[in-house]
Parts: structure tokens; sequence; C-alpha cells
């Protein structure tokens, strides 16, 4: 049977009853935007990552966004972040007028290098957003010692991991800011754009309720220049019904995670980088390179909770490109995140950028496999067995 790289349908359809219900519930009330199903959402989000304040917006982009401006990040300044992840990290950043500083990425677990962040690092630096990418955290007591000590401002980009914690703590909650993205691929899939921006500073958090809504407070009366930030009711009211179901969505990810490692790695040319190789680039290539392995199966931090927006495979020796059409072409779903860095696209061909060798290896290797919580057995044992056969093939 074909298996798809997601299937939204496969969760959203069960709850068909509910979703109907609250959207004649959303539209019985006249209430579209904001709102009382808006605010019961944002404290249903605070008390299950820990935050003391969640604000709703627009979309997870905004979120980034939203929280540049009310930390006052403008022309002069820069702002560090990783170069492997989607555009909108460093599309937020230039569009306040800033300059996105691209820094490498860990071949482990591919979040940012806090070492290249460090020779990074000017008299311009203003903040660093690491990003919690395909929904592990980014070593966060290294960013957070090294933003201390340079008075940098942290925004975690937790788009790929609501719920992810470090060390015991949510992602979203250990920075000045946190934000979360909605969008229908996410592990808590909205119904289109929506996203959220946290915080436990209550200053930061009042100014950024302003910006959301033109910043006005009162009505009719601007203190900032803001935007239209604001979350739709029905979005709100929708996620609600599903977060209610989203730890039981985290459990059946992390165990269709351990049921892909436990089978791959019986497979020659299969292994699992280890955690202790995180940064060190040249010695894991050689020690992968002795072992003659073929693809590197992704780290969960034994400190972390993956979440596993994605399950991310390295595919050695150029044959990234062969794998993914054998599995298209065996009706296995995947894609490329991301197949060109940020600092080389063309938005972004003006700015300075020095080599980022291991975030361009990544991107030449990797690609992601279905993860999704609904998959079946037998779909996870056919994308199995397709990977074991190109293995076997090569």
């Amino acid at each position: 049977m074909p298996v798809p790289l997601l299937d939204v349908n496969a969760q959203n359809l069960p709850l068909q009853e509910e979703l109907r219900e609250t959207f004649d519930r959303v539209l019985q009330s006249g209430r579209f935007i904001m709102g009382e199903e808006m605010e019961a959402f944002e404290s249903e989000v605070a008390q299950m990552v820990g935050a003391k304040h969640a604000i709703s917006v627009s979309s997870g982009t905004d979120a980034i966004l939203l929280a540049l401006m009310a930390l006052e990040i403008g022309p002069g300044d820069e702002v560090l972040c990783p170069s492997f992840t989607f555009f909108a990290t460093a599309g937020c950043i230039a569009r306040t007028g800033a300059t996105p500083v691209f820094v490498d990425s860990c071949p482990v677990c591919f979040n940012i290098d806090v070492n290249d962040a460090k020779r990074k690092l000017s008299s311009k630096t203003k903040a660093i957003i690491p990003v919690h990418l395909f929904g592990q955290s980014a070593a966060m007591d290294e960013v957070l010692a090294f933003a201390g000590e340079n008075s940098l401002r942290v925004i975690e980009d937790g788009a790929q991991a609501i719920g992810a914690k470090y060390k015991g703590k949510a992602v979203g909650t250990l920075g000045d800011f946190g934000t979360y993205s909605f969008f229908p691929s996410k592990n808590l899939g909205g119904f289109g754009d929506a996203g959220m921006l946290v915080t436990n500073d209550s200053q930061l958090a009042e100014k950024a309720l302003m910006l959301r809504n033109h910043g006005m407070q009162p009505k009719y009366y601007h203190k900032y220049v803001g935007g239209n930030f604001r979350c739709d009711a029905l979005q709100a009211a929708l996620l609600r019904v599903k977060l209610r179901e989203y730890h039981h969505y985290t459990a059946k990810r992390q165990a269709n995670a351990e049921y892909y490692l436990e089978h791959l790695l019986r497979i020659d040319g299969i292994e699992q980088a280890s955690a202790s190789d995180c940064g060190c680039f040249e010695q894991q290539n050689a020690q992968l390179k002795a072992s003659q392995a073929k693809l590197v199966l992704p780290v969960a931090y034994e400190y972390n909770e993956h979440i596993w927006n994605q399950f991310t495979i390295r595919v050695l020796d150029g044959k990234r490109e062969a794998l993914r059409q054998y599995l298209i072409e065996s009706g296995i779903g995947c894609d490329t995140y991301y197949p060109v860095p940020l600092h080389q696209q063309e938005c972004f061909s003006g700015l300075a950028s020095t080599g980022l060798p291991i975030c361009e290896q990544l991107a030449g290797e990797v690609i992601s496999i279905p993860i999704y919580p609904e998959l079946t057995k037998e779909q996870k044992d056919e994308v199995i067995e397709a990977i074991t056969d190109f293995i076997a093939a090569d």
C-alpha cells in the first residue's frame, strides 16, 4: 500500500464530529477574531508547556517576527541563527531590517553549533535564535550561557517542537521568547495558519500583546507601530480539540521512531551516530567512512524528549537522490528538509558568509521518511523493506 509522508485526514477525520460541533459553536457565537476561544487555547498551551504567558498569533512565522519586534531588534543589529532550517527563521530577521548571521550545525542533532555562533559574534550582535529542528531541543545550556555572557536576547524557534523538552523543561520556555507553529503538517496541526508566542516575562508579554494588534491599547490608541498578527477564533477552537489528544500523538510518534531504529539498525550499512560525536564533524565522518556506513539514523539525546516532527536520515556517498527516487517509485512518501541552506539562498546573496561545511553537507544528505502518529505496522514495515532493498542493491 502507498505510505504518504503525512496523512492529515488520518488524524483529523476521527475527530470530525467534535470538530464540526466546535465549528458550529464558534459560528453561533459570532466572535471570529480573538475572544474566549483564543484565550482558553492560550491558557491551555501555557499550562501544557509551563509558560507564564502564551500569546496566540496568525502563524509561526509571525510569532518569530513579533518576538523580534517586542525585543526592538532592527536596522544595524545582527541576529545569530542556523543556516540549516526553514526560511522563516532568517526571513523574519531580515524583515525587521536586522541582519541574519548564519551559523553552522551539529551533524548529529542538526541543531545550531554554539561554538560556531561564538565565532560569529560581533559588537552588533543583539540576539540568537536556536531552532529546535525536527522536534529535538538545541543545546540550550550552551546557548543560554553564551547569550548571558554577551547580553544577547534568546528567541527559541520551536515551530517543530511544541511539547519537546530539554532536561525536563519545555522548549520555548527557556529563552526570552519561544515560538510555535500550528501549520497543518506540524505535530499539533491546525486547519490553516496559526502560531503561538510564549514568555515568562510579563513586560515582554504586555508589549507583544499590543504589537499583535497594531500596537493598540486601548482601542484606537497606538503606543507602537505593530502588526495584524491576530489569531482566528475558529483556529483556536479547533486546535483545542486536538490539544486534548496531543500527548497520544507524541507517544505514537516516539513509538514509531523506536520501531524504525530497532529494525533499521539490524541492516548492514546502516548506523546511528553516537551522541558523543555532537560537534565532532571530522571525527564522525572518519568513523562512518571506516565502518562503510551508507545511511545514518537520527539520535534522540537521553536528556531530551524528542517529539519527532521528522525522522531524518543522512544518506552518504552522494546517494540521497537515488534513495529518494527509489522510495517514490515504491510508493513511500519522503522529502528533503532542507535542500539549500539559507546562506546559499538568492535573497541572502548580498550577505557576507563564511563557509558552513556541516550544514552544506547535511543539505546534500538528508531525507525524511513518514513518522506521523497514525502509521500502521504494515506501513512502517513497507518503509523499512524499501530501505533494506535499496541498501542491498547498492
